[in-house]
């Protein structure tokens, strides 16, 4: 049997050790083809044999050994030609795709065409639907969190409001759980938009009280008397995302012409998804891959892995790609008994 595995979209801790996972749980008359730089390498034929010794003591290690992009191979004819025509020159059996929601959506339409084909849930956002938790997640919140506490000695030093903007599209796990982590004064999510005067009235009650404030804000957070988020609306990717960030900056400008408060703004970025993986994630990256064999070798295809409480279960594929999964209310709700 040969199975080809990618990983796709942004990079994120953990997914060394779900390579690591496959290649090292895999019998000996299984062959692993490492396909690199994503659906982008399966388009172009790049590809490389993965053995044990290749993965020998990568779940380390940030970032991924193969390579990712954001290429969607259904874009056109000619490439979902080149993907079909790669398959069959590399004699692929089984694809195991490694990725998020848009990786997924690929994995599942090859799926749909009668490939044999696994998913692996991958996302700091942790924003997959039906699975509780996805690896590189937990290492960004450690990171984020990390990073706020930092400024706090800043903020109350020099008497500032900092907005720290924190990657989160659509769903704003890593802020809530970051923000709440580190005693963020105001936590801005996508799923529950404010006002700029709602906002502007935390700020003067902290300021007049404490004399300083931290707001942890996602990337992808609008207030409500923005049209669109804040972004590069001219750098759309392959699946008509637009690239995100600035939202801190844009707060941290109106705010401070407002009020006339010194205030400053940070975008922490991909120092969030960079770096060492936690143990958390080393452990849940590897649990995912060795499951993700195991459903190769009994045959069970068309599923992605996911954790429900503390087991590695399987689910239709399209489960894990039908909805995002989003901060519920009453989660929110808890963190803002803090906020002020």
């Amino acid at each position: 049997m040969r199975i080809g595995i990618l990983t796709g979209g942004g990079d994120c801790p953990g997914l060394n050790a779900v390579i690591r996972g496959i290649v090292k749980s895999a019998p000996e008359n299984v062959e692993i083809i490492g396909i690199m730089h994503g659906w982008k390498g399966l388009v172009q034929g790049e590809y490389m044999k993965l053995t044990g010794d290749d993965v020998e003591g990568i779940h380390i290690l940030g970032g991924t050994i193969l390579g990712t992009s954001r290429i969607n191979p259904f874009r056109s004819e000619e490439m979902r030609t080149k993907l079909e025509e790669n398959i069959k020159k590399l004699g692929l059996d089984v694809i195991i795709g490694i990725g998020g929601d848009d990786t997924l959506s690929v994995t599942a339409k090859l799926a749909s065409m009668g490939y044999r084909t696994v998913g692996v849930p991958k996302t700091i956002d942790n924003d997959v639907s039906n699975t509780d938790y996805t690896f590189g997640y937990h290492t960004a919140v450690n990171v984020g969190a990390d990073a706020i506490d930092r400024l706090h000695s800043t903020a109350k030093s020099h008497g500032r409001v900092i907005f720290v903007e924190l990657m989160g599209r659509e769903a704003g796990w890593i802020t809530l759980e970051a923000g709440l982590a580190a005693g963020a004064h105001l936590i801005l999510i996508p799923e529950y938009p404010m006002t700029i005067e709602e906002i502007i009235g935390y700020i003067n009650r902290r300021m007049k009280d404490k004399g300083y404030m931290i707001i942890a804000t996602a990337e992808g957070f609008k207030p409500t008397e923005l049209e669109n988020v804040v972004g590069d609306k001219n750098h759309i990717d392959a699946f008509g995302h637009i690239k995100l960030g600035g939202i801190a900056h844009y707060m941290a400008e109106v705010v401070g012409e407002r009020t006339g408060y010194d205030t400053r703004s940070m975008a922490l970025g991909y120092l969030l998804r960079g770096g060492t993986p936690t143990a958390f994630d080393r452990l849940l990256g590897t649990r995912y891959g060795v499951r993700a064999m195991e459903l190769v070798l009994k045959g069970d295809f068309g599923r992605m892995v996911a954790l429900r409480g503390n087991e590695i279960v399987s689910i239709p594929l399209e489960y894990g790609i039908a909805t995002k999964k989003l901060v519920p209310y009453e989660y929110y709700k808890l963190a803002q008994i803090f906020f002020g």
